[in-house]
């Protein structure tokens, strides 16, 4: 169970470095001739780094069998921003630099995936370079589509505007900036229709910011008419979760706190001069615009370009792979898990706790069988949402295919997990981060399975 969070102190300078979003990925020149390699996997990101860990330590493999491609310096920590956002954690101290943590024995290309051309085996590099591989793992996330909201890029820049994102390693802390400059007006938190990292992190940070605000004496949920400032959550679904159970429960949240509920109303532009959002409505061809004082925006994702020109995208952009084996549909020596995968679950790092040991398994079952090999390890879908309600308390949602609940305390303790406890919030804001750093990228957390040998 695990998905958005910190770090023992010592760990923190670690976990402390800065810059870009990752994207794809040798620290030794390479030269024009093909490299051969048992398995490359393309980004070295949540998915990337478990994944390579776990091959490296189940499948005995010798020094350069396993190649990583990922072009970013920094490996992030992005569960995390919410926090930072929340004012709970420095943004620095949630990125490691990505080949401090790569094992010695993994072969790492500092450089971007161009072309695939999986019929030969074969990928090529952005500088030309190819690589082969007898097993290929696609796993290099999405990325942020800020160019689907007009006007976005120009007001996160702006340092004068009281527009942010949570969503971004270079804004998340003027997230929490914004929040303690504004006082007064109209506050409007957004959410995409479509695909999000995290379909919970939106409203996170707008529950963090009410209740901030509240304790400040600016927002009065009892009273929401009379408080200094006001709050819509203006989100591009029909409910507040795609959970039947958290929604229900953090549709009684909304209105408890006086937050105006703005449902099906998709962000589609904003206008920083006046102060103006419009969004399209599902069922109302024409857009309807919102003045805001203050505004946090969750912009849209979408796959990177070339994978979703590759021949191993479905339509959608995304690598297409079996629901429960991760086993690509055409391909059976390609494999996908985490954001850039076609599985249908929310894209977590929890997730990917519970997709990467089946990969792992099938993957090394295969290279094993052959190709055609029986493949006993499934994934149920399964990922979490610790969903942070206030400073203190968090609903610790956790779910898998059909948006059933699979509760990990729920099963053992019989508590009810859709009650924001106190717990929960410790295990979001301190576990998390730390078991992430201390075990996930080593390939050793297994999430609601715990550590893996």
């Amino acid at each position: 169970m695990m998905r958005c969070t910190p770090i023992a102190k010592g760990a923190r300078s670690a976990f402390a470095q800065s810059a870009r979003s990752r994207t794809f990925a040798t620290v030794a020149p390479v030269s024009s001739a093909t490299r051969n390699h048992k398995i490359v996997v393309i980004g070295g990101g949540a998915a990337g780094t478990a994944i390579s860990h776990q091959l490296l330590r189940r499948g005995g493999f010798k020094e350069d069998d396993i190649a990583i491609v990922d072009p970013a310096k920094w490996h992030h920590y992005q569960p995390g921003w919410t926090l930072v956002g929340g004012g709970l954690k420095n943004k620095e101290d949630l990125r490691l630099d990505l080949k401090s943590i790569l094992d010695p024995k993994l072969k790492f290309y500092n450089k971007a995936a161009s072309t695939f051309t999986p019929e030969q085996n074969t990928l090529t590099l952005e500088d030309g370079d190819k690589l082969s591989y007898e097993h290929l793992v696609v796993v290099p996330g999405i990325s942020l589509d800020f160019g689907s909201v007009k006007g976005l890029d120009q007001a996160l820049e702006d340092p004068n505007s009281l527009v942010s994102t949570i969503y971004d390693y270079r804004y998340c802390d003027k997230a929490n900036r914004t929040i303690k400059q504004f006082t007064r007006g109209h506050a409007i938190f957004t959410q995409p229709a479509g695909v999000v990292k995290c379909a919970g992190a939106p409203q996170k940070i707008m529950w963090l910011a009410t209740d901030a605000w509240a304790q400040a004496g600016l927002f009065n949920p009892a009273n929401p008419s009379s408080s200094a400032i006001t709050v819509d959550f203006a989100t591009g679904l029909p409910a507040m979760f795609g959970v039947p159970k958290y929604s229900a429960a953090l549709e009684e949240i909304r209105k408890a706190r006086g937050v105006a509920g703005l449902f099906q109303h998709d962000l589609v532009s904003i206008d920083n001069s006046t102060n103006t959002a419009t969004f399209a409505q599902a069922n109302n061809p024409e857009p309807v615009q919102k003045r805001f004082d203050f505004l946090h925006v969750a912009p849209k994702n979408k796959p990177h370009a070339f994978l979703a020109s590759s021949p191993l995208a479905n339509p959608a952009g995304y690598v297409a792979v079996s629901d429960s084996t991760t086993q690509h549909s055409k391909y059976p020596n390609v494999w996908s898990a985490g954001d850039a995968s076609s599985l249908p679950t929310s894209k977590t790092v929890a997730a990917i706790t519970s997709q990467a040991p089946v990969l792992v398994t099938n993957l090394l079952r295969s290279l094993e069988a052959g190709p055609g090999a029986a493949l006993d390890a499934s994934y149920d879908g399964y990922t979490s949402c610790p969903l942070l309600t206030e400073y203190g308390k968090v609903m610790l949602a956790e779910f898998k295919y059909g948006g059933e609940p699979k509760e990990t305390f729920g099963r053992l303790f019989g508590v009810d997990q859709a009650v924001p406890r106190r717990s929960f919030y410790h295990l979001k804001k301190d576990f998390f981060p730390w078991v992430y750093r201390a075990a996930h990228v080593r390939g050793n957390w297994g999430g609601p399975n715990g550590w893996q040998a």
